[in-house]
């Protein structure tokens, strides 16, 4: 019984070592992460952001609630930017331009009424 006592306090200490490792949080730092396309997920699984290059070249930042509507558009291209913050009904309650041409900003209030600057 002695002799079997010996391995079996290895493998138990080896086990116990190995889930020990296996549970510690990664504390990797990245200097550069090159990705075409980045979402991010909230703990559920749904999509919460979105980071991309469309195929006309334009870069979009999309931001979304718990159920995935979009909420908060950024983009850029070569023409200029631009911003767009929608209510809980999707409706445009900001919209930002920024464009060689000049800026616009269209503020929309809760009674529906535009306000273009």
């Amino acid at each position: 019984m002695k002799n079997q006592r010996m391995p079996l306090l290895l493998s138990l200490f080896n086990l116990i070592l190995v889930l020990f490792i296996a549970a510690k949080p990664s504390q990797e730092n990245f200097e550069k992460i090159t990705v075409k396309e980045f979402e991010l997920l909230d703990k559920t699984g749904v999509k919460r952001a979105s980071f991309k290059t469309e195929a006309d070249g334009t870069v979009m930042m999309r931001l979304m609630d718990k159920t995935g509507t979009i909420r908060v558009k950024l983009g850029a291209d070569d023409n200029g930017s631009g911003l767009v913050l929608l209510n809980s009904s999707t409706e445009v309650g900001l919209h930002a331009l920024a464009k060689k041409e000049g800026t616009t900003l269209v503020l929309e209030d809760k009674n529906g009424k535009k306000r273009e600057y």
